[in-house]
């Protein structure tokens, strides 16, 4: 299977600050995502300041506007 170059990557892991636990999440392309509730001790994740998203702040891969050279999510 072939993957375009410039397609952004969707998949990131999230590493929640407080309890340690990861999660793979897949990522939105139409929106940006300010709040996550992590699965291993419910504490409410919000983007670090600077960051436009939680995947920005916790994420193993910035979220698509970002991989794009955009400044925030749209």
């Amino acid at each position: 299977m072939e993957t375009q170059e410039n397609s952004p990557r969707l998949t990131s892991v999230l590493t929640c600050p407080d309890c340690g636990h990861t999660e793979a999440e897949t990522m939105p392309t139409d929106a940006c995502q300010w709040f996550y509730d992590c699965k291993g001790c419910g504490a409410v994740l919000r983007p670090k300041a600077g960051d436009c998203c939680v995947y920005c702040s916790y994420g193993t891969v910035p979220c698509p506007p970002k991989q794009a050279g955009d400044d925030c999510c749209a």
